[in-house]
Order: C-alpha cells, then sequence, then structure tokens
C-alpha cells in the first residue's frame, strides 16, 4: 500500500452568526443558523472521465471503503474579525 496525503486549506467569508462548536466526539464543527449544522470535511467525488461530471453517487459500501482508509484528519476552524 502506498500513503496519501492530502491537505486541504480554504478561505471563505461566511456571516458574522456562524459559530465553532464540537461535537461530543470532540470534532469542530460549524453552527450556521435555524438549528443546522456544517462539516467541511472532504466528500470523495467520482467520475467515469477524468474530464467529466464529478459526483457523489455511490453507493455506501465504496464510501466506506474509503473512509476506512483514514487513519488521521486534522481540520480546524478559525473565525476572525476582518
Amino acid at each position: 500500500m502506498k500513503k496519501l496525503v492530502l491537505t486541504i486549506k480554504m478561505e471563505m467569508e461566511v456571516p458574522d452568526t456562524w459559530v465553532v462548536e464540537k461535537t461530543e466526539d470532540g470534532i469542530d464543527i460549524l453552527k450556521i443558523g435555524e438549528g443546522k449544522y456544517l462539516d467541511m470535511s472532504a466528500e470523495p467525488l467520482v467520475s467515469d472521465d477524468k474530464d467529466g461530471t464529478w459526483t457523489a453517487d455511490y453507493d455506501d459500501d465504496f464510501a466506506n471503503e474509503i473512509f476506512d482508509m483514514i487513519s488521521s484528519e486534522d481540520i480546524s476552524y478559525d473565525l476572525t474579525e476582518k
């Protein structure tokens, strides 16, 4: 097996009402209002053509196989005023 290291860095401008909260497992998520939460973890996308349309339309077995390959994940949220 090979090891893949994937680093994702994203900057977004979000409403002032959004706040960082933690799940019971200690995972940072965003509370985005109206009783809704957002987790920005990467979601696998697949395509039959590298230049075609990418989709998350796959079965749970495939998703679980991909997620089982993840040995660690480090996502942090930092909300700052402009």
